[in-house]
């Protein structure tokens, strides 16, 4: 049984999840986004690569609204999630980054027990009523993560004690705890070490089964290794989005070529 059917979500097909169309983002006066369009389907991993500072971490932030915390900043154009505008006015902003989950550079579990982090979200937002159904939906996030057997004696010891890969993984269980939609995952992999690389890259494989999955990377093996489609972002703009095959051996665009080629970046 999959993780989708044990919360009673239902999996659907390759149909268009995210839609962004002409969007321009700034912070203040600075441009950091132009004119970005590209379609993100359901179940499907979508990775974001291209140099430092052209604008990935910045367009991820956009699809569950994270940019608004940021003062100054604003928005010109649509992001549409299942046909539905999410910056049109009355968005809840907690539902929306409920439906699309984040998970960081860095791990960043709470300074509480295992069971505590994982149990956060449902708690807050009121989805689980009883103990044993909030030890249910933690160990079945922790066994969606492929963690429940390293911790289920320890689940009251802090998730500080963990070691970094397995705190990653904590923090991805953490997301998925709260029935989300689509997973950003913003260079998840950076701090690890090549097995705990290799554990999350086999998890991604197996949850875009169930949910939408979108990855900032700077590794471009990476990228080609777990994702069905790829973007180029240089400068703000996307130079090039095709599926990933595409991307890694016949890119359409010279820019894109010199990325992969390793000629410049």
């Amino acid at each position: 049984m999959t993780w989708c059917k044990i919360l009673g979500m239902k999996s659907s097909g390759n149909h268009a999840k995210v839609e962004v169309r002409d969007l321009d983002f700034y912070y203040g006066h600075f441009k950091a986004l132009s004119d970005i369009s590209l379609t993100i389907r359901q179940n499907e991993i979508t990775a974001l690569i291209g140099p430092s500072g052209c604008g990935k971490s910045t367009f991820l932030r956009c699809i569950n609204r994270m940019n608004d915390t940021i003062s100054g900043t604003r928005i010109v154009g649509e992001v549409l999630i299942d046909g539905k505008d999410i910056y049109q006015d009355g968005i809840d902003l907690a539902d929306l980054r409920r439906r699309v989950g984040m998970v960081f550079q860095k791990p960043n579990p709470f300074p509480q027990s295992i069971f505590d982090n994982v149990a956060f979200g449902p708690r807050v937002l009121g989805q689980v009523n009883n103990r044993r159904r909030l030890k249910e939906v933690v160990e079945e996030s922790l066994k969606a993560v492929a963690l429940i057997d390293q911790v289920r004696d320890s689940l009251d010891e802090s998730a500080l004690n963990l070691s970094l890969g397995e705190q990653q993984r904590l923090c991805l269980a953490r997301v998925l705890a709260v029935r989300p939609e689509i997973i950003l995952m913003d260079e998840p992999c950076s701090a690890l070490d090549p097995i705990d690389t290799l554990r999350i890259e086999e998890l991604m494989l197996r949850l875009k089964n169930d949910y939408t999955i979108v990855i900032v990377t700077h590794n471009m093996q990476q990228a080609a290794r777990v994702s069905d489609r790829t973007g180029l972002f240089w400068l703000g703009e996307l130079v090039e989005f095709d599926i990933t095959n595409n991307i890694f051996t016949r890119p359409q665009e010279q820019r894109t070529e010199d990325y992969i080629s390793g000629r410049v970046g």
